[in-house]
């Protein structure tokens, strides 16, 4: 399941560049990659609103609609400002099932002004779905939002 990340951010960035609407870009960057990405079951973003993170646009089945920080891959993404790259969601510690088919999962904090504002969250109901590369990828798919629509 390779997905050339070249690529990706270059049509994440022809669908953001100029857009002045947040979450309108955050919903075509979550359907980008949902229907870029193979073997996928959610992808999508939360934002934090204080101290929370909320639901925010995505793609796929019904989601949490908060998520405290520190609780789950979500929260601890954001309480330890790193990516979480999980291969088993079942062996994670306090792991939030809110869907029951996800089995891994990678969730990367946006930054603002060196503030975390949210996170990009993907889950797949294949264990082990996530790679390093995969990592380094969403990274950069991160830096683009992150440059296009948090930094004008």
């Amino acid at each position: 399941m390779m997905t050339d990340y070249q690529t990706l951010g270059k049509q994440l960035f022809s669908l953001v560049h100029s857009v002045p609407h947040r979450i309108a870009n955050l919903a075509n960057a979550a359907a980008l990659l949902y229907h870029t990405m193979e073997g996928l079951n959610w992808a999508g973003f939360y934002l934090l609103e204080n101290g929370i993170l909320v639901l925010g646009p995505f793609q796929g089945k019904h989601a949490c609609i908060e998520i405290p920080v520190g609780c789950g891959v979500c929260g601890t993404a954001v309480s330890e400002d790193r990516t979480q790259l999980v291969h088993d969601v079942h062996q994670f510690p306090g792991h939030i099932a809110c869907d029951s088919a996800s089995n891994s999962e990678i969730v990367v904090p946006i930054h603002m002004g060196g503030q975390i504002v949210g996170v990009l969250d993907i889950d797949s109901p294949h264990i082990g779905r996530f790679t390093e590369e995969d990592r380094t990828g969403l990274e950069e798919f991160v830096r683009i939002l992150e440059a296009e629509v948090w930094g004008k």
